[in-house]
């Protein structure tokens, strides 16, 4: 039981008043903004950025907003009243109109750059300017910093308006994307996962922005028609923000020498990535060197651990460059990403990525991601021989690390007490060969069957007697690992936890924002219930709907099978 003064110092945040009083800016405080930035935040033109951290800016308020939806488990932690968001105050700030939070806060909100890499590849063409100097946050502009329960959050609008990264676009986002992030999200963190949160789901009444997207039943590649969207804003959370992609910055102006204080402000940035995100595991009187290494070596943890538990459930993010990865080892992008149904190692539902970022190539994305960001913290060091080659075994070990954290994982999920090379690779091949739902075969095998017949819900096509017979040989390998070391109904129970039996399907999604457009939420609130809890058996009637194959008619349709980032 909590003590008085515990209880007292945690109490609820009822009203906006006490929301504002939790503020604690320590990016606005301790970084440096750009010194050719305004003072107002009226800063929404494309223009390069030249140094400093950050560029005040303030979001563009979506006209007419109506709210969709909160994540009642994030406001719980968060220790706010779900009344919130029936203060008006509170839903005009989360839909972009600050100027509710009067002279409190700062009056703007703030954009970062950063930079892009590709497989250890430095590009700077995505940039107008052709210099990396306008690559950032186009529409993503944080809004609000405090402390929540002791703990640091920082809430971004996504959707917020331009900012001068917006390399002449909207800043806007669309209620399709905006309704994907939210839920993607809510599943994530149920499914045990690091990742940014969803605050708040707000769409315009009246505001709309036209996009690239697919006629219904379309079967073309990229996008065939232009469709109008609503405009919505949803508010995402973390304890920071920081990517590899922004250590990336500091670093290749460091090399280049662009400015007398760039190596200042990579140490500065770094200095932040350790406080906001790395503050409890990095002893505060170690040298700056010793603490540059041991964050080196943390990173290398969270990332492995991220990427191994993205496998684990399926998930594939599309796009994981640098500037995709955060720097404190979470989930940080919902744009084209997607979670694998029928079980292909290829898996790549985004029409701009490439076999590169595919499901079973993640592993090695994000080494690439770990190698830039190492790269990124060498200026650092400053030449010392010892520290360098500290940092060059952390990342050199990075490969053999992952596939030790692998190998574990997929011991879990097949119940066996150690990886088994042939039994996992055979299974692979099996899954592939038989049209395997992946989601659904983990569930069914955590079920302990003795035969194929359970698991014959779990294939997209009837088997054939050669398959049957494989699958039944296979089985029985498989049962002689497992029941050498343990009760099976342990094992199922273990399984059961690490193998979830709802995911994301695209097919699930659309309606949901389809059905949004017209102003129906139903739907959206059916899907936050049932994933926010997809190790949970749920009832009859929701696995009968959920639980399901991807109907026949859906494969190779543009908007579910694979889409573009039109978001």
């Amino acid at each position: 039981m909590l003590r008085k003064s515990e209880s007292l110092k945690y109490k609820e945040t009822k009203n906006f008043s006490e929301l504002l009083q939790l503020a604690d800016f320590s990016l606005i405080n301790s970084l440096k903004a750009d010194p050719q930035s305004t003072n107002d935040g009226n800063d929404h033109k494309p223009r390069p950025v030249y140094s400093g951290h950050y560029v005040p800016v303030t979001p563009t308020p979506i006209p007419e907003p109506k709210y969709i939806a909160h994540s009642s488990t994030l406001f719980e932690e968060l220790g706010l009243s779900s009344d919130l968001t029936k203060d008006p105050n509170f839903s005009s700030f989360f839909s972009g109109d600050i100027e509710v939070a009067d002279s409190v806060i700062k009056p703007f909100g703030w954009a970062t750059g950063y930079a892009l890499s590709i497989y250890g590849t430095e590009y700077t063409q995505q940039c107008p300017f052709g210099t990396g100097d306008g690559y950032g946050d186009g529409r993503a502009i944080s809004i609000f910093e405090g402390l929540f329960n002791g703990k640091r959050m920082e809430m971004q609008l996504k959707g917020g308006g331009p900012t001068p990264y917006c390399r002449g676009a909207d800043g806007r986002a669309v209620l399709r994307s905006s309704v994907r992030e939210f839920l993607a999200q809510e599943l994530m963190h149920a499914l045990g996962i690091p990742t940014s949160r969803s605050l708040t789901l707000y769409v315009s009444g009246t505001e709309i922005v036209r996009r690239p997207w697919y006629k219904k039943g379309s079967k073309y590649f990229e996008p065939d028609v232009m469709v109008d969207n609503h405009a919505a804003i949803t508010t995402r959370v973390a304890p920071s923000f920081l990517r590899v992609g922004q250590l990336e910055l500091f670093a290749r102006r460091v090399r280049s020498n662009s400015h007398n204080d760039a190596f200042n402000e990579l140490k500065i940035i770094v200095q932040h990535l350790i406080y906001r995100n790395y503050k409890g595991q990095i002893d505060h009187s170690n040298s700056f060197s010793q603490k540059v290494i041991k964050l080196a070596y943390l990173f290398r943890e969270r990332l492995i651990s991220l990427v191994v538990n993205w496998m684990r459930v399926g998930y594939c993010q599309g796009n994981f460059n640098s500037d995709n990865c955060a720097a404190g080892g979470f989930t940080l992008d919902y744009g084209p990403f997607g979670f694998c149904e029928l079980f292909d190692p290829r898996f790549q539902p985004w029409t701009g990525g490439g076999e590169h970022f595919s499901f079973f190539n993640q592993p090695f994305a994000a080494e690439i991601n770990f190698k830039m960001f190492c790269k990124s913290l060498r200026p650092l060091l400053l030449d010392n021989k010892e520290n360098i080659e500290k940092l060059e075994k952390i990342k050199n070990d990075f490969s053999k690390l992952m596939e030790k954290e692998m190998q574990l994982m997929w011991a879990k999920k097949l119940g066996t007490e150690k990886y088994n090379d042939t039994l996992t690779n055979e299974l692979f091949n099996l899954m592939i060969i038989s049209k395997t739902d992946f989601t659904i075969f983990f569930r069914k095998l955590s079920n302990i069957p003795d035969d194929i017949s359970l698991l014959k819900e779990s294939f997209y096509l009837p088997l054939n007697e050669e398959l049957d017979e494989k699958w039944n040989i296979w089985l029985k390998k498989w049962q002689g690992c497992i029941k050498t070391h343990n009760d099976p109904k342990k094992i199922s129970q273990s399984m059961k936890k690490v193998n979830p039996k709802y995911t994301w399907r695209e097919w699930m999604i659309v309606p949901a924002y389809e059905e949004a457009e017209e102003g129906n939420y139903n739907l959206i609130h059916e899907l936050q219930s049932i994933l926010s809890n997809p190790y949970e058996e749920q009832s009859i009637e929701i696995s009968q709907k959920y639980n399901q194959l991807k109907p026949r008619e859906f494969f190779n349709n543009g908007g579910i099978s694979h889409y573009s980032c039109s978001s």
